[in-house]
């Protein structure tokens, strides 16, 4: 079976992954990550190795979880979280913020998915305003849906626009990896250090089975969480298989490996899209996601032999993810159908 361009979702666990699952297997052990689960409190460990240690860790399920919980501890049901269009909070999260946060999401349109502070000021109008609702979180996501990636000074301004208007500032690093390859950092350069508030820290799409974290820079902002994770049906009983994955993720670079191979590839897959006339790519590739114009007949005849999401059915963008474990090998079977199939259907 050939392998899908489709999601960074769509790959496997990676071996790593896979032999700490294996390990953390062995025996009983504490459950709910409390007190003397060596796995937690060695993953714990490792995310204060690259975050510092004045900060809190709570492990989800998944990125929804680690999103909406996240943004809904620091907000009150007449709140708002201001946020570009095309986030995934905003478009993917099947309306999981406004169900169990009761908060409004104002979106702001944008062409590369990045907002910047000029874009909220509207919206702070609308503060001290009875009738209006409040704005009090700035979500940004890290790499953005559109392939894009924030510099730190963009989000040390995004991040002082925020606190000066008594908001915080949320990040939902679902690829924070690919972000981390793209700008040659460590994390917590371009979070932490950066202002941001509260991390949505991704690993499902880069390698892990399962498991996301959501980081509190400020521990104070952290009180009570595990009430809100337990609430959120996010506390997972044998929270050592989270932990385990984490550990094995974070230490070795293990992140970043997996990071650079699909960053790696994509522009590879990008450089070998340009050579091909008649296609157009409309993003600049900053980590692993490709977008592109193909002819839809194109789409059609390539989707039968490998599945890929068109991002907008108006202009026919597709959308082209590389993963952790995409190769050489797919690429060139990938631009080599797409070559035959754009000559059958004589686009020059």
């Amino acid at each position: 079976m050939k392998k899908s361009f489709a999601s960074d979702n769509w790959s496997g666990v990676c071996p790593e992954i896979m032999e700490a699952l294996r390990e953390a297997n062995a025996g009983h052990n504490q459950a709910y990550g409390e007190l003397n689960d060596p796995w937690s409190e060695r993953a714990f460990k490792a995310f204060q190795h690259h975050f510092g240690n004045d900060i809190r860790v709570f492990f989800v399920y998944n990125g929804t979880a680690a999103n909406v919980l996240g943004i809904s501890h620091l907000m009150r049901s007449y709140h708002a979280v201001v946020a570009a269009k095309s986030a995934h909070l905003n478009e993917d999260e099947c309306a999981a913020p406004e169900k169990f946060a009761g908060t409004k999401i104002l979106e702001i349109e944008t062409k590369n998915g990045k907002i910047a502070p000029f874009q909220a000021e509207p919206f702070l109008h609308s503060i001290g305003f009875q009738h209006h609702t409040q704005p009090k979180v700035i979500t940004v996501s890290q790499v953005t849906e559109m392939g894009t990636v924030y510099t730190p000074e963009e989000i040390k301004e995004l991040a002082a626009f925020a606190h000066s208007h008594n908001m915080y500032l949320h990040m939902d690093g679902a690829r924070i990896a690919n972000a981390a390859v793209a700008l040659d950092m460590d994390f917590k350069k371009f979070t932490k250090d950066a202002g941001v508030d509260v991390l949505s820290f991704g690993g499902t799409k880069n390698g892990l089975m399962f498991g996301e974290a959501v980081v509190f820079f400020d521990q104070s902002l952290a009180t009570d969480f595990e009430y809100t994770r337990k609430q959120g049906m996010q506390l997972h009983s044998k929270m050592r298989y989270i932990a385990a994955q984490f550990e094995r993720y974070l230490i070795n670079d293990l992140w970043k490996k997996n990071a650079q191979n699909a960053n790696r590839m994509a522009q590879l897959l990008a450089n070998q899209i340009d050579e091909i006339n008649g296609l157009k790519r409309t993003q600049p590739v900053n980590a692993n996601g490709v977008f592109v114009i193909m002819p839809p007949q194109v789409i059609t005849e390539m989707q039968e032999h490998y599945f890929f999401h068109v991002w907008n059915e108006q202009t026919s963008e597709v959308r082209l993810m590389c993963s952790w474990d995409t190769n050489e090998e797919d690429i060139k079977a990938f631009i080599g159908l797409l070559k035959e199939e754009m000559q059958k259907k004589g686009i020059k």
